[in-house]
């Protein structure tokens, strides 16, 4: 909540140009494309991270599939996951998000700008029928993210159990699975202090349809959960 204060206190001068632009964005999200949408959205964070004292170290552009239509799988560590990952990633994308926060200022206007998809986790109906909207939309060429632990870890750069079933987008939509490891994101928004704080966003080499289509849904969880733990364990032990 620190941080979050700063935030706003050293953007200020920009807020109130900043919170009018959003919602309107929000109310007329066919009036822009998603690129335009995104590019709004990333200036946002990055006016964010910068009063916050918040750095991104992003790396694995390059294992990022030439065309869209891909889902992001990264670790959940907290609050400020998705930001990461817009501020690190080039390429426009939603989310699967929880219903919970679907109501929350800022969050509300931030998914409606990027069209996502709440889920309601004790209606697997509901459930099932977000994975396969979010197939639909993958097929077309849009990318999306979802977090495979279901809930943040509340545990630092340990990676808690990956859901199989979230999996059934991918294989439904035939797309490649990008492992995205997040290292110390829990730190801006899930601790007290306001320190300068780095964020690590990995993205790990996709795994192409043909790579996973024989497999079980929990199987695949199991593989691409290992790739990013393993992957932070590395990290932390060699920081960038």
């Amino acid at each position: 909540m620190k941080r979050i204060v700063m935030m706003v206190i050293r953007n200020l001068f920009l807020i109130p140009y900043m919170w009018i632009k959003l919602n309107y964005y929000a109310k007329h999200v066919d009036k822009y494309t998603e690129k335009e949408r995104y590019n709004f959205l990333d200036y946002i964070v990055k006016r964010a991270n910068k009063g916050g004292n918040v750095s991104i170290k992003a790396s694995g552009h390059e294992n990022l599939p030439n065309e869209d239509g891909f889902i992001f799988y990264p670790n959940h560590q907290g609050l400020y996951d998705v930001l990461a990952i817009i501020e690190a990633c080039p390429r426009p994308f939603s989310v699967v998000a929880k219903e919970e926060v679907k109501n929350i200022p800022l969050l509300k206007q931030t998914f409606l700008c990027m069209k996502a998809f709440m889920i309601e986790r004790d209606n697997p109906r509901q459930g099932l029928e977000v994975i396969l909207n979010v197939a639909k939309e993958v097929k077309k060429g849009r990318n999306y993210l979802i977090f495979p632990e279901g809930t943040r870890s509340k545990d630092g750069n340990l990676v808690h159990d990956f859901k199989g079933g979230s999996f059934k987008a991918a294989q439904k939509a035939k797309c490649p699975i990008v492992p995205v490891a997040l290292i110390d994101s829990f730190k801006p928004f899930d601790t007290s202090s306001i320190k300068p704080v780095t964020v690590q966003v990995h993205f790990l080499p996709a795994i192409a349809y043909e790579e996973y289509q024989e497999m079980k849904t929990v199987e695949i969880a199991k593989m691409v959960q290992e790739q990013i733990q393993n992957y932070i364990n590395e990290k932390v032990a060699k920081p960038l």
